[in-house]
């Protein structure tokens, strides 16, 4: 049989309609070491093929390789375990290795002794140890794509043994255990232990490696790891930041590129590592990155230049490549996680006064609020930070505001909306829009003012900031200050002034200072103890919390005297 080209579909379908597969499956049951072998040996090769992989779970033949895993000889196990790789490539056959026991004994064979670091001197038989764990590696990078088996894995003790491996030099080896390390990292359990385990130096040191599948998983585990603040210095400081900026240069393979621009996406998070990006010219290679690439290296590229637009220098870098038009150009797309990149890329860019002349010639503001419209939270809520910066720095912000037809109604028609988030940044753009006199009357007939004063009682410290701001900028306007007081925004807002947030305490302050010019606002504000809770604010460090606490006392006391004077008299 093994004459035969088993990699091709037809040779595979004919062992399989002939029952084929039942005597393989059959003779891995026996006692005779060649025949398990001669079996394996030709389902390990035609279980390449998606169908034959579900025809070998449905004969029960992993429980039967499973159990050959525990067999004294090497060159069995590694046949089995490298069929098992095969085979693990969907979900019910991962959880019957599972249910029979074989991450146990899959990570048992990553186990090699003392000979994992460097095979070259050793004798034949301490190579064939090393290959038995590389084929349980291989069969573990398939099983790990499921979350119960990267339970499994760690449980039995896998993270120290995949850490060994990795000091290895052969690529060969490397590959499924960095690729385990990668699928795994996604849990937060993993990252701790791969941090713990000193796994990072090993990733950056192969990502100099040749081999590009090597360096595509490298990056991918970094890209992972990267949440975490203390992995993000590691790489760092292990050097990793240069390869990964060389590596933008290789536009060729698609996969590698994803995963390179995504751990500098995550990397980006860091401010240092900002710094060293723009010493290797990294931004100006991104910047070349925003055409001509699949969404998977987009997401991760305007994510990257997203985070290093925070800094001036770079949004300076960004402009003078001619990165604004192709990020405008992107908001028009309809992938949630790009979307959700752009805006934010976009916002930063547009808190340059140079840079938002040119988002507003090419309609990026109008993109933005048409984006309130998209039906995922993360996108609205995202366009909405990304519009405060643009309103902030238009040249004649108001007639811009009016010039979208509609556009007020649907701002304050999200007020709505039962996601923190978007709700926090929709206060955010009723600020920046209510400093226009003319917009402010306008979402005030569109009731701003009771949707405002519905949300008052939250709990959520980003929420609580944002509203007190809008409702402070709101009171400027007609008599909204006596309809916040009728519509009990008042007393809730009194109970912010216990939050711990600092921001909290100066928005509310405000807040209610502009509320106490009405008398009714300043009873409810004396019956819910808001006197006691500002005087401690009085002393306050922060100047405009002072004021705004003093002028607030200072309109309750003058109310209280004028009615004493009226009761006297």
């Amino acid at each position: 049989m093994k004459d035969f080209n088993l990699a091709q579909e037809t040779c595979q379908l004919a062992i399989r309609d002939v029952g084929g597969l039942e005597v393989l499956i059959n003779l891995l049951e026996t006692d005779e070491v060649k025949c398990k072998i001669g079996s394996l040996k030709i389902l390990k090769e035609i279980s390449h093929n998606p169908q034959i992989r579900r025809n070998i779970v449905d004969l029960g033949g992993l429980p039967v390789m499973v159990n050959i895993l525990d067999s004294p000889h090497k060159s069995l196990k590694c046949l089995a375990a490298e069929t098992i790789a095969n085979v693990a490539k969907f979900r019910r056959a991962r959880r019957v290795v599972r249910r029979h026991g074989g991450i146990t004994k899959l990570v048992a064979l990553l186990d090699c002794g003392k000979h994992s670091g460097e095979p070259a001197q050793s004798s034949l038989y301490e190579t064939r140890d090393v290959e038995v764990a590389r084929c349980g590696a291989l069969a573990l990078w398939s099983c790990s794509k499921s979350y119960a088996n990267k339970e499994a894995i760690r449980k039995a003790g896998g993270i120290p043994l995949l850490a060994r491996l990795l000091k290895t030099s052969h690529e060969n080896m490397l590959i499924p255990v960095v690729g385990t390390l990668q699928e795994c990292a996604s849990e937060e359990n993993y990252r701790a232990a791969i941090k713990a385990e000193r796994i990072i130096e090993n990733l950056v040191k192969n990502l100099n490696s040749e081999n590009e599948q090597l360096q595509e998983h490298c990056a991918m585990a970094i890209y992972q790891c990267a949440e975490d603040e203390e992995t993000r210095d590691l790489v760092r400081l292990h050097g990793g930041l240069k390869p990964l900026a060389s590596l933008l240069n290789n536009t060729d393979n698609k996969e590698r590129l994803a995963a390179v621009t995504g751990a500098i996406w995550k990397c980006s998070i860091s401010k240092e590592n900002v710094t060293k990006f723009r010493e290797y010219k990294a931004i100006e290679t991104l910047v070349g990155l925003l055409t001509d690439q699949p969404e998977e290296v987009l997401v991760n590229v305007v994510g990257a230049l997203g985070e290093c637009c925070q800094e001036h220098e770079n949004r300076v870098i960004i402009r003078r490549c001619g990165g604004i038009q192709p990020l405008v150009n992107l908001l028009v797309g309809i992938n949630q996680a790009l979307l959700v990149n752009v805006t934010k890329a976009v916002g930063a860019c547009a808190v340059e006064p140079e840079s938002m002349m040119i988002i507003d010639r090419l309609d990026g503001v109008r993109l933005l609020w048409s984006l309130l419209k998209n039906p995922h939270p993360d996108v609205k809520a995202s366009a909405a930070w990304a519009l405060c910066p643009c309103i902030q720095n238009a040249k004649d912000a108001g007639e811009m505001v009016r010039s979208f037809v509609g556009g007020l109604e649907l701002v304050v028609n999200l007020l709505k909306s039962d996601n923190k988030e978007v709700l926090a940044s929709v206060c955010a753009v009723i600020t920046n829009i209510a400093k226009d006199q003319e917009n402010l009357a306008v979402i005030t007939d569109h009731g701003v003012v009771p949707l405002l004063s519905k949300l008052a009682n939250t709990n959520n410290d980003k929420l609580r900031r944002h509203l007190a701001e809008t409702i402070s900028r709101c009171c400027m306007w007609g008599r909204n200050r006596v309809a916040f007081g009728e519509h009990k925004a008042v007393a809730p807002l009194v109970r912010y002034l216990k939050s711990n947030d600092t921001n909290v305490h100066r928005a509310t302050a405000q807040a209610l200072y502009q509320l106490s010019e009405d008398a009714d606002n300043c009873v409810t504000m004396h019956e819910n103890g808001a006197v006691k809770l500002l005087l401690d604010m009085v002393g306050s460090p922060d100047e405009e919390l002072q004021e705004a606490a003093a002028g607030c006392i200072s309109n309750i006391r003058r109310l209280a005297l004028a009615i004493e004077k009226a009761r006297y008299s």
